[in-house]
């Protein structure tokens, strides 16, 4: 396998990735068509200790003896912060990518090849449907955020576990807004939510806040945090009322 050098992480997080993807080539042979890394890791966000390491396995085809084959590597790997991967033949992420264009557009622009070949060379993801996916996922995020707030009876400890779940699943959005609205979607967290707050002149403070709370900067006290998240949840139900009313389809 050709040592591939991921920039913005650490020389232990590189070994550990290029061990891994040892393991699983070997595990899987030629049934394993490609290996990538995706998400914060690529994009330059990871944090040791908070973030996941996302994988995409492209496989030639698979049933329920790779998945449990899989399985035994997943009760190690996953001590080391990488998560069950996705598992897609090309068929399959083609199709998926039609289905889930907000998904599968962070994927392909921000990932890493960690073994075999590159399915995303030449591969194009259908936008007609982005703002659909867009609108509905503001909406679907909205409704998690307060069904979760309740489950965790607005407790500071819930709350602080519970926002910087919610940022991580928001700025995707925000990205697929920045594509609607024409614009380069930026990789950084923090660069996203400064230029979609300006470009639809809202006040997304509180999402920065929060971002920060994800990444260990800032640690609110109990009389702020209850403050925090009603100012998060107003300005996530502002963006969902901007998205359905007022951005256009994307554009071309």
């Amino acid at each position: 396998m050709t040592e591939r050098v991921i920039q913005g992480l650490s020389d232990n997080t590189q070994k550990l990735l290029r061990a891994y993807a040892k393991e699983v080539e070997g595990k899987f042979g030629e049934q394993l068509e490609g290996l990538l890394l995706y998400g914060s890791a690529v994009r330059g966000e990871f944090l040791p200790g908070r973030s996941n390491l996302n994988i995409l396995l492209l496989v030639s085809s698979y049933d329920s003896a790779l998945l449990k084959q899989y399985s035994s590597l997943h009760r190690q790997w996953s001590k080391e912060q990488i998560v069950a991967p996705l598992f897609l033949t090309e068929e399959e992420l083609r199709r998926s990518a039609e289905i889930f264009p907000i998904e599968f557009l962070e994927i392909q622009e921000q990932h890493r090849v960690l073994g075999g070949r590159d399915p995303f060379i030449g591969f194009h993801v259908k936008t007609d449907r982005l703002r659909e996916a867009v609108a509905q996922g503001f909406m679907s995020h909205l409704l998690r955020l307060r069904q979760r707030y309740v489950e965790g009876n607005g407790g500071d400890e819930a709350t602080a576990i519970l926002l910087p779940l919610s940022i991580t699943s928001i700025v995707p959005l925000l990205r697929g807004v920045q594509r609607l609205l024409g614009r380069p979607a930026l990789a950084l967290s923090d660069a996203v939510i400064k230029d979609v707050a300006e470009q639809l002149h809202l006040d997304l403070q509180s999402l920065l806040d929060v971002w920060l709370l994800k990444r260990g900067q800032t640690s609110p006290g109990p009389h702020e945090m209850p403050r925090l998240f009603d100012r998060y949840l107003q300005a996530a139900t502002l963006l969902t009322r901007v998205v359905e009313q007022q951005l256009p389809s994307e554009q071309r």
